[in-house]
C-alpha cells in the first residue's frame, strides 16, 4: 500500500466553464496527444459543448475528469480522469496530465492519492487500472508509488512519433480494499 501524504499538497475540484482556456492548451498539447488516444488539435466550440455537459453523473456518462489545482492557490496545475467506467464490473481506468511546467513537484502523487481514495470511498469502485508507455519511468514510479501492480505488458501497443515506430505499455491494476472510516479526512472531497 502507498505511505501516507503529509497533507494535501493539491485540490481535485469539477471542472467550471472558466476552465475553456486551460483545458484548450492542455488538449492541443502535441506531447500529450500519445497519452489522449488523439491525433488532432480540439476546438474551443467543442471544449465550450463538453464543459456545458462536464457536470453529468459519473454513472451516466462512465466518466470524470477532475482539475488538479494547488491547494496553497494559483492556476491548474493538470487534469485526472476515470474513464471508461464499467458499472457491472465496477472498475475505471485512470488517467492523469500535469503541465510540464508543473511536473516533479508531487503534484500528481496527490492527485493520484485523492482520485484513489474517491474512487474507492465516494464511487464504491472496486478497482481502477492505466496503461503506461513502458519508456515513461516517471508515470511508472507514480503508479506503483500509489500502489497500482503491474499485470502484464503489451508489446508494440503505442504508436511512437516516427513513421514505423512503435512502444510496449505497462499494464496495472489496483484493487480497492475498503477504507475504514476513520481513513478520510473531514472535507476531503469538495467536489
Amino acid at each position: 500500500m502507498a505511505a501516507a501524504l503529509p497533507g494535501p499538497l493539491v485540490r481535485l475540484r469539477a471542472l467550471e466553464p472558466d476552465d475553456l482556456e486551460f483545458l484548450y492548451a492542455l488538449e492541443n498539447d502535441p506531447a500529450v496527444w500519445a497519452v489522449s488516444d488523439t491525433l488532432a488539435p480540439v476546438s474551443r466550440h467543442a471544449l465550450r459543448e463538453y464543459l456545458a455537459h462536464a457536470t453529468a453523473d459519473f454513472h451516466e456518462v462512465r466518466q470524470l475528469r477532475l482539475v488538479v489545482e494547488p491547494s496553497a492557490g494559483g492556476p491548474a496545475v493538470g487534469v485526472v480522469d476515470l474513464f471508461g467506467f464499467e458499472p457491472l464490473h465496477q472498475r475505471a481506468g485512470v488517467g492523469i496530465i500535469i503541465l510540464a511546467g508543473a511536473r516533479r513537484q508531487g503534484y500528481a502523487r496527490h492527485a493520484l492519492a485523492q482520485l484513489v481514495s474517491h474512487a474507492r470511498d465516494v464511487l464504491r469502485l472496486h478497482q481502477l487500472y492505466c496503461t503506461v508507455a513502458a519508456h515513461n519511468h516517471a508515470s511508472l514510479r507514480l503508479f506503483r508509488a500509489a500502489g497500482f501492480r503491474r499485470v502484464g505488458t503489451r508489446r508494440a501497443w503505442l504508436r511512437g512519433p516516427a513513421p514505423g515506430q512503435w512502444h510496449d505499455a505497462v499494464e496495472f491494476q489496483l484493487l480497492l480494499a475498503p477504507a475504514s472510516p476513520a481513513s478520510a479526512p473531514p472535507g476531503a472531497y469538495p467536489f
